[in-house]
């Protein structure tokens, strides 16, 4: 009796001592540069997170290199006391095979909060591009092949991925073009350095709405109903059929961090997640705000561990990784 009685004031004043979290700034480190999509939705989650958390001030941290691992590394090393947060895409799960050695544990070395969004991917080609749709797109890669460039945001990004999977769906080799970050790869695209992106929709969309890139397809499995990509269709509706690409986004803690700050962390992004001026902007970029069981940590971090098994696959296929 008297071990169940200092079990339970043991876990009572486990729970009293983060009863006041947060009592200062939490940081929740990017881990790629300002600017770019994941930064953006990023920002505009560290609003809506304010009010649930007490009205705390959230500083967004930028560590970007290295496909995300830096950044990843950084929060996997901090002090588990829930002050240091990590929004990560879906490089979290890519990362494993395409760097043979990494500073953490993907699966190990984080406390799973839950996942936040789910951005469709644009297929996106230079304004000088003679092709006006995508069968013409086609046509046109097929007359050029050797000559084709395709950006993407540097090793592990998103935009890197989706063009693995693109070149392996339509069989033919592109130069592919890594920079360091989405924009300064939109720069060149939109000056005609190189040819084609495929990209998240938090970065084209404006681009697309303003008419400064060429548009070919969505990644999806269906169309979009947001107003600037409605009229684009789908690359399974094109030819490519089965592929769907979505980028998705979640939050970690350092592993450790006490349960009660964990689970008030999850409670304070289910709130941001229903904020309306949150939804209206993820939504005004084609993205959807996450509502369903990977919400939780648990489910998010199975939903992790099949993405991680999924594109080793397709990583190890295309041959491409680093040391």
């Amino acid at each position: 009796m008297k071990h169940l009685l200092l079990a339970g004031l043991v876990a009572v004043s486990a729970t009293s001592a983060w009863a006041d979290y947060p009592d200062k700034p939490v940081t929740i480190v990017v881990p790629f540069a300002a600017g770019g999509p994941t930064d953006k939705v990023a920002r505009d989650l560290a609003e809506a997170l304010r009010k649930p958390l007490g009205g705390q001030s959230i500083i967004i941290e930028n560590v970007g290199g290295a496909g995300g691992t830096l950044g990843a590394a950084r929060v996997a090393k901090a002090s588990n006391d829930g002050y240091t947060l990590l929004l990560h895409h879906i490089g979290i799960s890519t990362a494993p095979a395409l760097y043979r050695k990494m500073a953490y544990d993907t699966l190990g070395d984080f406390e799973y909060i839950g996942m936040v969004n789910e951005v469709p991917m644009t297929l996106i080609g230079k304004p000088s591009l003679p092709a006006a749709n995508y069968a013409e797109l086609v046509k046109w890669m097929n007359a050029n092949k050797g000559k084709i460039n395709l950006a993407n945001a540097g090793l592990g990004a998103a935009s890197h991925l989706c063009g693995l999977l693109f070149q392996s769906s339509v069989k033919i080799a592109m130069q592919t073009v890594p920079y360091k970050g989405t924009g300064p790869a939109m720069t060149d695209l939109l000056g005609g350095q190189v040819d084609l992106m495929c990209d998240q929709t938090t970065n084209t969309t404006n681009q697309i709405a303003a008419g400064a890139v060429k548009a070919y397809a969505v990644t999806t499995d269906h169309r979009l109903s947001t107003p600037a990509l409605k009229n684009l269709p789908t690359l399974d509706e094109s030819g490519l059929k089965g592929f769907n690409v979505t980028i998705w986004h979640g939050m970690y803690a350092p592993k450790g961090t006490p349960k009660p700050v964990v689970d008030k962390i999850n409670a304070a992004l289910r709130a941001a997640l229903k904020d309306p001026e949150f939804v209206k902007r993820e939504e005004a970029l084609g993205a959807v705000v996450i509502t369903d069981a990977r919400l939780d940590g648990a489910e998010h971090k199975k939903f992790v561990a099949a993405e991680i098994a999924k594109w080793a696959s397709i990583i190890k296929a295309a041959g491409e990784y680093a040391d």
